[in-house]
């Protein structure tokens, strides 16, 4: 279904082609790096509890499943938050909603580090959620905009390598600081660097030039753009996967950290945190995935994606601490290949309205976060970590079915789906 829009969003291709950023400028490296900051804050925020579960779990007397409550509640309010933002960026620009968003959720990163018990640890976590929601969306819809549509894999491969280091060393550095000092110190210690990271992305990010504000549009304009996305049988194919890959991803890692702190691992918190090292893997994937999805094509890519995360399941059975790293690995990998490749074909599958597109797609990635992530945790509860590998290894399934043989992607070029 196509979809316009009441003000002339997006200026036809023709129009924009000596306005787009293209590789081997300044400015595309520029916007490169920028992103890469902006990926690496907002995912540090997002995810540097999860090696703290097994400790909430113990300082707080809770269950595994109520400990994760503590990065579900931040994605689960992202996912609601996402869409809110999208639409003022669609008002209000879209460099601005990013940059705002980045300095409140560092600054209520610091607060959560100062305030006292679960409860008031997981309000701040939940307006962390709300505040990090100008970020995601808002950074897709910036590069389907800016950048020419032959380096936005390239582009947009960057920013997710960017979330994936941040993802990691967030995590990494959490668990050290924790184990040597404090989680208090570890959250103030990140609320700081990422306070530093929003003013990098300030200064480096270029203002949009193919953007155009739209004034007047209430809600029904929205729910008429995230509607007419939604019968988009393309856009529906991606936003399944992109619950799926996070699903997976999630749950694998949360109750990894358990697995490892218990019997007959009973690694300590600095050594748990080590796992999260594989996320390097997931570094370079999303880059390398980035350019090979015009050579290839994004099919070929998705399937290969959850095929490479189904092969880390199955090897996380293994039990030595060594096959565990190596199926984190895979798992990592097979992630991070999927979310580039499905997030850069959002913008080439919606119909106008882009910052739309890209927001459903968040909704459901980190929707996939917030549900398994807490349902896995029934599973290890009740199975251990066969009952979760079961359980990631039949989304894994599901996503290959569906990258094999759902609606094509690719609606700018399609031979190269």
């Amino acid at each position: 279904m196509s979809l316009s829009e009441p003000t002339v969003a997006f200026a036809s291709q023709d129009l924009r082609a000596d306005t787009y950023i293209r590789q081997g400028t300044p400015l595309f490296s520029r916007v490169r790096l920028a992103l890469f900051v902006a990926g690496f804050s907002s995912f540090a925020l997002i995810y540097c509890v999860q090696p703290l579960l097994p400790e909430f779990a113990r300082s707080f007397g809770l269950t595994p499943a109520s400990s994760s409550m503590a990065l579900s509640l931040t994605t689960g309010c992202l996912a609601v938050s996402i869409m809110v933002m999208a639409g003022w960026s669609q008002r209000l620009g879209r460099k601005g909603v990013m940059v705002g968003s980045m300095l409140v959720a560092a600054m209520l990163n610091l607060a959560g580090a100062m305030l006292p018990g679960w409860n008031s640890l997981l309000i701040a976590r939940a307006l962390e959620g709300l505040a990090l929601g100008g970020v995601p969306a808002v950074a897709m819809a910036y590069l389907a905009e800016e950048i020419a549509p032959e380096d936005l894999g390239k582009a947009m491969g960057l920013y997710i390598g960017g979330t994936a280091f941040g993802a990691m060393a967030g995590r990494v550095g959490m668990g050290i600081l924790a184990e040597f000092g404090s989680w208090r110190l570890a959250m103030g210690g990140l609320g700081v660097l990422c306070l530093l990271a929003a003013l990098a992305f300030a200064y480096l990010l270029p203002p949009s030039r193919n953007f155009q504000p739209q004034q007047g549009n209430g809600i029904g304009f929205h729910l008429r753009a995230w509607r007419a996305h939604m019968r988009n049988p393309a856009l529906q194919r991606l936003y399944f996967l992109g619950f799926c890959l996070t699903s997976i991803f999630v749950t694998v890692f949360n109750y990894t950290t358990f697995r490892l702190s218990d019997a007959p691992f009973g690694l300590g918190q600095t050594a748990v945190s080590m796992i999260f090292l594989a996320f390097a893997f997931g570094v370079v994937s999303s880059s390398v995935a980035g350019g090979l999805v015009s050579r290839i094509g994004r099919r070929p890519l998705l399937v290969l994606a959850f095929s490479t995360v189904l092969a880390g399941v199955v090897v996380s059975l293994a039990g030595s601490v060594g096959m565990i790293f190596l199926a984190v690995a895979l798992i990592a990998t097979g992630f991070f290949i999927g979310h580039s490749v499905a997030s850069s074909a959002v913008g080439a599958a919606a119909q106008g309205a882009k910052g739309h597109a890209a927001s459903l797609y968040l909704l459901f990635y980190y929707a996939g976060s917030s549900i398994t992530g807490v349902i896995g945790g029934w599973f290890w509860q009740d199975g251990g970590w066969s009952a979760v590998a079961a359980l990631t290894a039949a989304i894994a399934v599901l996503g290959i079915l569906v990258s094999a043989f759902g609606p094509r992607t690719d609606a700018v070029r399609p031979q190269h789906d």
